[in-house]
C-alpha cells in the first residue's frame, strides 16, 4: 500500500476555534492515514505576508511528493483565485494572494511546474460556504491530492506567471556600497529576521568593518549563535533560514529597537564586496 505523503498546514486560525480541527477532519475523512504537520496556526490573522515568509522558511523542510495546505484568506468569498501548485515535487493548495510569494520566487531553480484553479466542486464538500473554503474547497482538494488525484483533475490549468506575488520591493538593493534590506519578520523571541541573504550573511559575519543600522541604531556586534552575543546589546547573526537576524542576549531585539516588520535595515562597510546582482535576495530553507 502507498505510504501517504506529509501533509503540511498552515493557517491564520489560532487554536482558540474549532476551525484547524474540523480542516483536518475533512482531510482525514477524505485521505485516512495521512500524516498531517502542523507548520503554524499562529500567524497573525488576515496577515498574508506573515503567512508567506512562514511557509518560506518552512517548505522545502517537507519531502517531494507532499502537500501543504496554506489557508490566510482575507478574500475568502470574494473574486480571489483558489489554487493548486505544483513546485519542485510539492503541492501547495491555497487561495492566489500571494501566499506562494516565496516557493514562486524560486521557480528558475526549483521548478514551478503546473497550477490550477480549483473549479472543479466534484473535489470540494457539497454547497461550499462562502466564508470557509479552508474546510470546505482547500482542505478537500489538498487531501483528494494526498490520495492520487492528479492536480488537472481539480480544475483548469492556470499560467504560472499570472499568480499573485508579494511586492519584488522587499527584496534587498545595493545603494552604492550599502545593501538596504527590511525586516521580513519578528519571530516569537523578538528577533528581526531580515531580506538580507545567505551570501551577504557571511560576508558581514567575516567582515570586521561591517555595519547594521536599523533606525537609530547602528550595530557592529555579532555572533555565531544566541548564547555568544553580547550581553545586553543588540548584535547581528545567521538565522537558521540563512537570512541575516538581529537579536538581543535573552531578550527581544525587536523591543529593546522599537522595530517591526518593514522598517529599512543596511548594511554596510564591506568595502566593496557587493555581490552580483544575481545573488541579491538569495534566501535560505
Amino acid at each position: 500500500m502507498r505510504q501517504p505523503p506529509l501533509f503540511g498546514l498552515l493557517t491564520d486560525f489560532g487554536l482558540r476555534d474549532g476551525y484547524v480541527g474540523v480542516m483536518k477532519a475533512v482531510a482525514l475523512t477524505i485521505a485516512p492515514g495521512a500524516q498531517l504537520v502542523d507548520i503554524s496556526h499562529e500567524v497573525a490573522p488576515q496577515d498574508v505576508e506573515g503567512g508567506a515568509w512562514t511557509l518560506g522558511i518552512a517548505w522545502r523542510a517537507f519531502p517531494v511528493g507532499s502537500v501543504l495546505l496554506c489557508v490566510v484568506d482575507p478574500g475568502v468569498g470574494s473574486a480571489r483565485r483558489a489554487v493548486a501548485l505544483e513546485v519542485a515535487g510539492r503541492c501547495f493548495v491555497g487561495p492566489d494572494n500571494g501566499l506562494f510569494t516565496y516557493p514562486l520566487e524560486g521557480e528558475s531553480e526549483v521548478g514551478a511546474e503546473r497550477c490550477v484553479t480549483l473549479d472543479n466542486p466534484r473535489y470540494h464538500l457539497p454547497s461550499p460556504s462562502a466564508t470557509f473554503h479552508g474546510r470546505d474547497i482547500f482542505a478537500p482538494c489538498a487531501a483528494h491530492l494526498a490520495s492520487g488525484v492528479a492536480l488537472e483533475a481539480l480544475g483548469s490549468l492556470v499560467d504560472v506567471a499570472t499568480l499573485a506575488r508579494l511586492p519584488i520591493a522587499l527584496r534587498p538593493a545595493w545603494r552604492g556600497d550599502a545593501l538596504v534590506g527590511r525586516v521580513a519578520h519578528v519571530d516569537h523571541f523578538g528577533n528581526l529576521i531580515t531580506t538580507i541573504g545567505p551570501r551577504e550573511t557571511r560576508l558581514a559575519l567575516a567582515h570586521p568593518l561591517a555595519r547594521i543600522s536599523l533606525g537609530a541604531w547602528t550595530i557592529g556586534a555579532r555572533a555565531t549563535h544566541f548564547a555568544a552575543g553580547p550581553q545586553d546589546e543588540p548584535f547581528f547573526l545567521q538565522d537558521s533560514s540563512g537570512a541575516l537576524a538581529i537579536a538581543l542576549r535573552d531578550g527581544a531585539a525587536a523591543a529593546r529597537m522599537d522595530a517591526r516588520r518593514g522598517d529599512e535595515v543596511t548594511l554596510y562597510g564591506l568595502d566593496g564586496a557587493s555581490p552580483s546582482a544575481s545573488d541579491v535576495g538569495e534566501r535560505g530553507g
